[in-house]
Protein backbone atom coordinates (compact mmCIF):
# COMPACT_ATOMS: atom_id res chain seq x y z
CA UNK A 1 0.00 0.00 0.00
CA UNK A 2 1.15 3.55 -0.70
CA UNK A 3 1.05 5.71 2.42
CA UNK A 4 1.89 9.37 2.98
CA UNK A 5 2.93 10.55 6.44
CA UNK A 6 2.80 14.29 7.05
CA UNK A 7 5.35 15.33 9.66
CA UNK A 8 8.69 13.73 10.53
CA UNK A 9 8.67 14.49 14.21
CA UNK A 10 8.51 11.78 16.85
CA UNK A 11 5.15 10.27 15.92
CA UNK A 12 5.43 10.78 12.17
CA UNK A 13 8.88 9.31 11.72
CA UNK A 14 8.19 6.29 13.91
CA UNK A 15 4.85 5.69 12.18
CA UNK A 16 6.26 6.01 8.67
CA UNK A 17 9.29 3.86 9.38
CA UNK A 18 7.35 1.07 11.07
CA UNK A 19 4.78 1.01 8.26
CA UNK A 20 7.62 0.72 5.75
CA UNK A 21 9.22 -2.05 7.83
CA UNK A 22 6.27 -4.37 7.10
CA UNK A 23 6.37 -3.75 3.35
CA UNK A 24 4.37 -0.60 2.67
CA UNK A 25 5.66 2.12 0.32
CA UNK A 26 5.87 5.22 2.52
CA UNK A 27 6.56 8.87 1.71
CA UNK A 28 7.23 11.19 4.66
CA UNK A 29 6.60 14.90 4.17
CA UNK A 30 8.07 17.71 6.23
CA UNK A 31 8.33 21.39 5.38
CA UNK A 32 11.48 21.72 7.48
CA UNK A 33 14.20 21.36 4.87
CA UNK A 34 16.87 20.68 7.49
CA UNK A 35 14.96 17.63 8.79
CA UNK A 36 14.54 16.21 5.31
CA UNK A 37 18.20 16.86 4.52
CA UNK A 38 19.18 15.01 7.69
CA UNK A 39 16.96 12.06 6.79
CA UNK A 40 18.16 11.91 3.20
CA UNK A 41 21.77 11.96 4.37
CA UNK A 42 21.26 8.91 6.57
CA UNK A 43 20.57 10.56 9.94
CA UNK A 44 17.45 11.17 12.00
CA UNK A 45 16.34 14.39 13.73
CA UNK A 46 15.24 12.72 16.99
CA UNK A 47 16.68 10.22 19.47
CA UNK A 48 14.84 6.92 19.69
CA UNK A 49 16.57 3.56 20.30
CA UNK A 50 16.65 1.41 17.17
CA UNK A 51 15.02 3.99 14.90
CA UNK A 52 18.12 5.09 13.00
CA UNK A 53 18.92 1.54 11.89
CA UNK A 54 15.31 0.91 10.86
CA UNK A 55 15.17 4.14 8.84
CA UNK A 56 18.41 3.31 7.04
CA UNK A 57 17.27 -0.25 6.34
CA UNK A 58 13.98 0.82 4.76
CA UNK A 59 15.52 3.66 2.77
CA UNK A 60 18.02 1.18 1.34
CA UNK A 61 15.16 -1.20 0.50
CA UNK A 62 13.35 1.56 -1.40
CA UNK A 63 10.29 1.50 0.86
CA UNK A 64 10.85 4.77 2.73
CA UNK A 65 11.17 8.16 1.06
CA UNK A 66 11.29 11.80 2.18
CA UNK A 67 10.14 15.03 0.58
CA UNK A 68 9.28 18.67 1.19
CA UNK A 69 6.86 18.76 -1.75
CA UNK A 70 3.25 19.02 -0.59
CA UNK A 71 1.81 18.15 -3.99
CA UNK A 72 3.94 15.02 -4.22
CA UNK A 73 2.84 13.87 -0.77
CA UNK A 74 -0.85 14.49 -1.47
CA UNK A 75 -0.67 12.51 -4.69
CA UNK A 76 1.42 9.64 -3.32
CA UNK A 77 -0.61 7.86 -0.66
CA UNK A 78 -4.16 6.60 -0.84
CA UNK A 79 -3.92 6.84 2.95
CA UNK A 80 -2.65 10.13 4.36
CA UNK A 81 -1.46 10.14 7.99
CA UNK A 82 -1.38 13.58 9.61
CA UNK A 83 1.31 13.46 12.31
CA UNK A 84 2.19 17.10 12.86
CA UNK A 85 2.68 18.92 16.15
CA UNK A 86 -0.21 20.17 18.28
CA UNK A 87 1.57 22.45 20.77
CA UNK A 88 -0.44 23.98 23.61
CA UNK A 89 -1.85 27.48 23.22
CA UNK A 90 -1.55 29.95 26.08
CA UNK A 91 -4.92 28.77 27.44
CA UNK A 92 -3.82 25.12 27.42
CA UNK A 93 -5.86 24.11 24.38
CA UNK A 94 -4.18 22.23 21.54
CA UNK A 95 -3.03 24.40 18.64
CA UNK A 96 -4.51 22.80 15.53
CA UNK A 97 -3.09 25.16 12.92
CA UNK A 98 -0.65 22.57 11.56
CA UNK A 99 -3.31 19.86 11.46
CA UNK A 100 -5.79 21.98 9.55
CA UNK A 101 -3.04 23.26 7.24
CA UNK A 102 -2.14 19.67 6.38
CA UNK A 103 -5.81 18.92 5.71
CA UNK A 104 -6.15 21.93 3.43
CA UNK A 105 -3.05 20.87 1.50
CA UNK A 106 -4.51 17.42 0.93
CA UNK A 107 -7.79 18.90 -0.24
CA UNK A 108 -5.96 21.29 -2.54
CA UNK A 109 -4.04 18.57 -4.38
CA UNK A 110 -5.93 15.27 -4.08
CA UNK A 111 -7.30 13.75 -7.29
CA UNK A 112 -8.82 10.49 -6.02
CA UNK A 113 -10.36 8.91 -2.94
CA UNK A 114 -8.23 9.38 0.19
CA UNK A 115 -8.39 8.16 3.75
CA UNK A 116 -7.10 11.00 5.93
CA UNK A 117 -5.90 9.76 9.30
CA UNK A 118 -5.47 11.98 12.34
CA UNK A 119 -2.41 10.45 14.03
CA UNK A 120 -1.53 13.61 15.95
CA UNK A 121 -2.93 13.90 19.46
CA UNK A 122 -5.94 16.13 18.93
CA UNK A 123 -9.01 17.17 20.94
CA UNK A 124 -12.50 15.88 20.33
CA UNK A 125 -14.00 17.52 17.27
CA UNK A 126 -10.77 17.73 15.28
CA UNK A 127 -11.95 15.21 12.70
CA UNK A 128 -14.87 17.51 11.94
CA UNK A 129 -12.44 20.40 11.40
CA UNK A 130 -10.22 18.28 9.17
CA UNK A 131 -13.24 17.16 7.16
CA UNK A 132 -14.42 20.77 6.78
CA UNK A 133 -10.95 21.96 5.73
CA UNK A 134 -10.64 19.30 3.02
CA UNK A 135 -14.20 19.90 1.82
CA UNK A 136 -13.59 23.65 1.60
CA UNK A 137 -10.53 23.16 -0.62
CA UNK A 138 -12.38 20.71 -2.85
CA UNK A 139 -15.24 23.20 -3.15
CA UNK A 140 -12.82 25.93 -4.24
CA UNK A 141 -11.67 23.64 -7.03
CA UNK A 142 -15.20 22.56 -7.92
CA UNK A 143 -14.04 19.00 -7.36
CA UNK A 144 -16.33 16.21 -6.16
CA UNK A 145 -13.86 13.66 -4.79
CA UNK A 146 -14.84 11.29 -1.98
CA UNK A 147 -12.70 11.01 1.16
CA UNK A 148 -12.91 9.74 4.72
CA UNK A 149 -11.44 11.06 7.96
CA UNK A 150 -10.24 8.60 10.60
CA UNK A 151 -8.98 9.12 14.15
CA UNK A 152 -6.12 6.70 14.86
CA UNK A 153 -4.42 7.91 18.07
CA UNK A 154 -0.87 6.84 18.84
CA UNK A 155 0.12 5.15 22.10
CA UNK A 156 3.90 5.36 21.81
CA UNK A 157 6.26 5.65 24.77
CA UNK A 158 9.42 7.60 24.07
CA UNK A 159 12.32 5.19 24.40
CA UNK A 160 10.14 2.20 23.47
CA UNK A 161 8.26 3.55 20.46
CA UNK A 162 9.27 0.89 17.95
CA UNK A 163 8.24 -1.93 20.27
CA UNK A 164 4.94 -0.15 20.98
CA UNK A 165 4.17 0.29 17.29
CA UNK A 166 5.29 -3.14 16.12
CA UNK A 167 3.61 -4.98 19.02
CA UNK A 168 0.68 -2.78 20.05
CA UNK A 169 -1.59 -3.64 22.94
CA UNK A 170 -4.49 -1.98 21.10
CA UNK A 171 -5.12 -0.21 17.79
CA UNK A 172 -7.91 2.35 18.00
CA UNK A 173 -9.71 3.23 14.76
CA UNK A 174 -12.32 5.93 14.92
CA UNK A 175 -14.62 6.14 11.91
CA UNK A 176 -17.96 4.89 10.65
CA UNK A 177 -16.85 4.76 7.02
CA UNK A 178 -16.85 1.09 5.98
CA UNK A 179 -14.32 1.57 3.19
CA UNK A 180 -11.94 3.41 5.50
CA UNK A 181 -12.26 0.72 8.17
CA UNK A 182 -11.30 -1.93 5.61
CA UNK A 183 -8.23 0.05 4.51
CA UNK A 184 -7.12 0.65 8.10
CA UNK A 185 -7.55 -3.03 8.93
CA UNK A 186 -5.43 -3.87 5.92
CA UNK A 187 -2.67 -1.47 7.02
CA UNK A 188 -2.56 -2.87 10.54
CA UNK A 189 -2.97 -6.54 9.62
CA UNK A 190 0.79 -7.16 9.99
CA UNK A 191 0.71 -5.79 13.57
CA UNK A 192 -2.36 -7.79 14.48
CA UNK A 193 -1.51 -11.38 13.64
CA UNK A 194 -1.47 -13.03 17.07
CA UNK A 195 -4.93 -11.80 18.04
CA UNK A 196 -7.23 -8.96 17.04
CA UNK A 197 -6.08 -5.79 18.75
CA UNK A 198 -8.19 -3.44 16.67
CA UNK A 199 -10.92 -1.51 18.45
CA UNK A 200 -13.28 0.27 16.06
CA UNK A 201 -15.38 3.10 17.44
CA UNK A 202 -16.89 6.40 16.44
CA UNK A 203 -14.43 9.17 15.70
CA UNK A 204 -15.18 11.32 18.77
CA UNK A 205 -14.72 8.40 21.13
CA UNK A 206 -11.37 7.63 19.50
CA UNK A 207 -10.24 11.23 19.94
CA UNK A 208 -11.24 11.19 23.61
CA UNK A 209 -9.56 7.81 24.20
CA UNK A 210 -6.06 9.21 23.66
CA UNK A 211 -6.50 12.08 26.11
CA UNK A 212 -8.24 9.81 28.61
CA UNK A 213 -5.38 7.28 28.55
CA UNK A 214 -2.61 9.82 29.13
CA UNK A 215 -4.63 11.66 31.76
CA UNK A 216 -5.28 8.43 33.66
CA UNK A 217 -1.56 7.63 33.73
CA UNK A 218 -0.71 11.17 34.80
CA UNK A 219 -3.29 10.86 37.58
CA UNK A 220 -1.63 7.71 38.95
CA UNK A 221 1.76 9.43 38.97
CA UNK A 222 0.51 12.54 40.76
CA UNK A 223 -1.42 10.41 43.26
CA UNK A 224 1.72 8.51 44.19
CA UNK A 225 3.76 11.71 44.34
CA UNK A 226 1.35 13.23 46.85
CA UNK A 227 1.35 10.01 48.88
CA UNK A 228 5.16 10.15 48.91
CA UNK A 229 5.08 13.66 50.37
CA UNK A 230 2.70 12.40 53.05
CA UNK A 231 4.95 9.40 53.69
CA UNK A 232 7.85 11.80 54.32
CA UNK A 233 5.80 13.56 56.99
CA UNK A 234 4.53 10.36 58.59
CA UNK A 235 7.81 8.45 58.60
CA UNK A 236 6.35 5.78 56.29
CA UNK A 237 8.14 4.25 53.29
CA UNK A 238 6.38 4.85 49.97
CA UNK A 239 8.14 1.86 48.41
CA UNK A 240 6.45 -0.46 50.90
CA UNK A 241 3.14 1.30 50.26
CA UNK A 242 3.63 0.85 46.50
CA UNK A 243 4.16 -2.89 46.93
CA UNK A 244 1.14 -3.12 49.21
CA UNK A 245 -1.31 -1.41 46.88
CA UNK A 246 0.19 -2.62 43.59
CA UNK A 247 -0.43 -6.23 44.60
CA UNK A 248 -4.15 -5.51 44.32
CA UNK A 249 -5.04 -6.67 40.77
CA UNK A 250 -7.58 -3.85 40.52
CA UNK A 251 -4.69 -1.38 40.89
CA UNK A 252 -1.53 -3.05 39.57
CA UNK A 253 2.03 -1.74 39.65
CA UNK A 254 2.20 0.33 36.47
CA UNK A 255 2.87 4.05 36.90
CA UNK A 256 2.95 3.83 40.70
CA UNK A 257 6.53 5.06 41.04
CA UNK A 258 6.83 8.39 42.85
CA UNK A 259 9.43 10.88 41.72
CA UNK A 260 10.10 14.53 41.00
CA UNK A 261 7.24 15.00 38.54
CA UNK A 262 6.34 13.96 35.02
CA UNK A 263 7.26 15.90 31.90
CA UNK A 264 7.70 15.35 28.18
CA UNK A 265 5.62 16.19 25.15
CA UNK A 266 2.47 14.23 26.07
CA UNK A 267 1.30 14.14 29.66
CA UNK A 268 1.54 17.88 30.52
CA UNK A 269 0.08 18.96 27.18
CA UNK A 270 -2.67 16.35 27.08
CA UNK A 271 -3.83 16.93 30.64
CA UNK A 272 -4.05 20.66 29.97
CA UNK A 273 -5.86 20.12 26.68
CA UNK A 274 -8.44 17.80 28.26
CA UNK A 275 -9.03 20.30 31.07
CA UNK A 276 -9.58 22.98 28.43
CA UNK A 277 -11.91 20.74 26.45
CA UNK A 278 -13.96 20.25 29.59
CA UNK A 279 -14.20 23.99 30.24
CA UNK A 280 -15.25 24.62 26.65
CA UNK A 281 -18.11 22.20 27.25
CA UNK A 282 -19.06 23.53 30.71
CA UNK A 283 -17.50 20.57 32.52
CA UNK A 284 -14.91 21.27 35.22
CA UNK A 285 -12.52 18.32 35.40
CA UNK A 286 -11.57 18.82 39.03
CA UNK A 287 -9.47 15.67 39.32
CA UNK A 288 -7.30 16.65 36.36
CA UNK A 289 -6.92 20.21 37.61
CA UNK A 290 -5.57 18.73 40.84
CA UNK A 291 -3.29 16.36 38.88
CA UNK A 292 -1.74 19.26 37.01
CA UNK A 293 -1.32 21.37 40.15
CA UNK A 294 0.23 18.46 42.04
CA UNK A 295 2.70 17.81 39.25
CA UNK A 296 3.80 21.43 39.03
CA UNK A 297 4.45 21.39 42.78
CA UNK A 298 6.26 18.03 42.55
CA UNK A 299 8.77 19.42 40.07
CA UNK A 300 10.06 21.62 42.89
CA UNK A 301 10.46 18.79 45.37
CA UNK A 302 14.22 18.38 44.83
CA UNK A 303 14.81 22.10 45.14
CA UNK A 304 12.72 22.16 48.32
CA UNK A 305 14.78 19.32 49.79
CA UNK A 306 17.99 21.12 48.83
CA UNK A 307 16.91 24.38 50.50
CA UNK A 308 15.69 22.49 53.57
CA UNK A 309 19.20 21.07 53.90
CA UNK A 310 21.37 24.02 52.83
CA UNK A 311 19.10 27.04 53.26
CA UNK A 312 17.59 29.36 50.68
CA UNK A 313 20.80 31.27 50.00
CA UNK A 314 22.86 29.02 47.74
CA UNK A 315 25.23 31.72 46.57
CA UNK A 316 28.60 30.19 45.70
CA UNK A 317 27.35 26.61 45.91
CA UNK A 318 27.75 24.13 43.06
CA UNK A 319 25.60 21.06 42.40
CA UNK A 320 26.03 17.95 40.28
CA UNK A 321 22.94 16.88 38.31
CA UNK A 322 22.51 13.39 36.91
CA UNK A 323 19.88 13.34 34.19
CA UNK A 324 18.40 16.08 32.01
CA UNK A 325 15.83 14.27 29.86
CA UNK A 326 12.31 13.97 31.22
CA UNK A 327 12.71 10.16 31.15
CA UNK A 328 15.37 7.61 30.14
CA UNK A 329 16.08 6.59 26.53
CA UNK A 330 15.20 9.98 25.08
CA UNK A 331 16.81 13.39 24.67
CA UNK A 332 13.46 15.15 25.16
CA UNK A 333 13.61 17.94 27.76
CA UNK A 334 10.16 19.38 27.17
CA UNK A 335 8.58 20.15 30.56
CA UNK A 336 11.42 18.19 32.20
CA UNK A 337 11.88 18.39 35.97
CA UNK A 338 15.57 19.07 35.40
CA UNK A 339 14.71 22.48 33.98
CA UNK A 340 12.80 23.47 37.09
CA UNK A 341 15.72 22.35 39.25
CA UNK A 342 18.40 24.07 37.17
CA UNK A 343 16.54 27.35 36.94
CA UNK A 344 15.62 27.16 40.63
CA UNK A 345 19.26 26.67 41.61
CA UNK A 346 20.25 29.64 39.46
CA UNK A 347 17.60 31.82 41.10
CA UNK A 348 19.11 31.01 44.52
CA UNK A 349 22.65 31.79 43.38
CA UNK A 350 23.98 28.28 42.70
CA UNK A 351 25.64 26.78 39.64
CA UNK A 352 25.55 23.23 38.31
CA UNK A 353 27.36 20.61 36.27
CA UNK A 354 25.10 18.12 34.48
CA UNK A 355 25.55 14.71 32.92
CA UNK A 356 23.03 12.91 30.70
CA UNK A 357 23.82 10.10 28.24
CA UNK A 358 21.96 11.73 25.32
CA UNK A 359 20.27 15.01 26.31
CA UNK A 360 23.23 17.33 26.87
CA UNK A 361 23.12 18.64 23.31
CA UNK A 362 19.43 19.44 23.75
CA UNK A 363 20.27 21.23 27.00
CA UNK A 364 22.89 23.30 25.18
CA UNK A 365 20.25 24.22 22.62
CA UNK A 366 17.90 25.36 25.40
CA UNK A 367 20.37 27.18 27.64
CA UNK A 368 23.04 28.17 25.14
CA UNK A 369 26.44 29.03 26.59
CA UNK A 370 25.16 30.07 30.02
CA UNK A 371 28.22 29.73 32.27
CA UNK A 372 26.06 28.73 35.24
CA UNK A 373 25.54 25.29 33.69
CA UNK A 374 28.45 23.16 32.53
CA UNK A 375 28.52 19.58 31.29
CA UNK A 376 30.51 16.48 32.22
CA UNK A 377 31.50 13.48 30.12
CA UNK A 378 30.62 10.93 32.81
CA UNK A 379 28.53 10.70 35.98
CA UNK A 380 31.60 10.70 38.25
CA UNK A 381 33.29 13.65 36.55
CA UNK A 382 30.12 15.68 37.14
CA UNK A 383 30.79 15.41 40.88
CA UNK A 384 34.03 17.40 40.70
CA UNK A 385 33.83 20.46 43.02
CA UNK A 386 30.13 19.77 43.69
CA UNK A 387 28.60 20.42 47.10
CA UNK A 388 25.92 17.75 46.53
CA UNK A 389 24.40 15.45 43.91
CA UNK A 390 20.83 15.64 42.57
CA UNK A 391 19.45 12.74 40.50
CA UNK A 392 16.64 13.71 38.14
CA UNK A 393 16.39 10.97 35.47
CA UNK A 394 16.44 7.23 36.14
CA UNK A 395 18.98 6.20 33.51
CA UNK A 396 20.13 2.59 33.96
CA UNK A 397 23.77 3.60 34.28
CA UNK A 398 22.93 5.50 37.46
CA UNK A 399 21.43 2.48 39.23
CA UNK A 400 24.60 0.73 40.42
CA UNK A 401 27.20 3.06 41.94
CA UNK A 402 30.37 3.09 44.01
CA UNK A 403 29.07 5.13 46.93
CA UNK A 404 32.48 5.34 48.55
CA UNK A 405 33.77 7.04 45.40
CA UNK A 406 30.77 9.38 45.34
CA UNK A 407 31.38 10.32 48.96
CA UNK A 408 35.04 11.04 48.25
CA UNK A 409 34.22 13.20 45.24
CA UNK A 410 31.57 15.42 46.82
CA UNK A 411 32.43 18.37 49.07
CA UNK A 412 29.49 17.41 51.24
CA UNK A 413 28.37 13.77 51.08
CA UNK A 414 24.71 14.45 50.21
CA UNK A 415 22.50 12.88 47.52
CA UNK A 416 19.05 14.19 46.57
CA UNK A 417 17.43 11.35 44.64
CA UNK A 418 14.38 12.39 42.63
CA UNK A 419 13.76 8.85 41.32
CA UNK A 420 14.33 6.62 44.37
CA UNK A 421 17.09 4.63 42.69
CA UNK A 422 18.78 3.31 45.83
CA UNK A 423 17.93 1.62 49.09
CA UNK A 424 18.33 4.34 51.74
CA UNK A 425 20.14 2.04 54.16
CA UNK A 426 22.70 1.09 51.51
CA UNK A 427 23.61 4.73 50.86
CA UNK A 428 23.61 5.84 54.48
CA UNK A 429 25.85 2.97 55.51
CA UNK A 430 28.53 4.66 53.40
CA UNK A 431 28.21 7.86 55.42
CA UNK A 432 26.17 9.73 52.80
CA UNK A 433 23.11 11.79 53.60
CA UNK A 434 20.34 10.52 51.37
CA UNK A 435 17.13 12.40 50.59
CA UNK A 436 14.72 10.45 48.38
CA UNK A 437 10.99 10.81 47.64
CA UNK A 438 8.92 9.32 50.45
CA UNK A 439 11.60 6.81 51.53
CA UNK A 440 12.13 6.25 55.25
Amino acid sequence: MKISVIGTGYVGLVTGTCLAEVGNDVLCLDLDQSKIDTLKSGGIPIHEPGLLEMVQRNVAAGRLHFTTCIKESAAFGNVQFIAVGTPPDEDGSADLQYVTAAARNIGCHMTEYKVIVDKSTVPVGTADKVRAAVAAELAKRGADIPFAVVSNPEFLKEGAAIEDFMRPDRIVIGTEDVRAIALMRDIYSQFNRNHDRIVVMDVRSAELTKYAANSMLATRISFMNELAILADKLGADIEQVRLGIGADPRIGFHFLYPGCGYGGSCFPKDVQALIRTGLENDVTLKVLQAVEAANEAQKRVLLDKITARFGSDLQGMHFAIWGLAFKPDTDDMRAASSRVLIEGLWALGATATAYDPVAMQESRRIYGADARLTYADSPMSALKAADALAIVTEWKEFRVQDFAAIKAALKTPVIFDGRNLYAPSQVREQGIEYYAIGRR
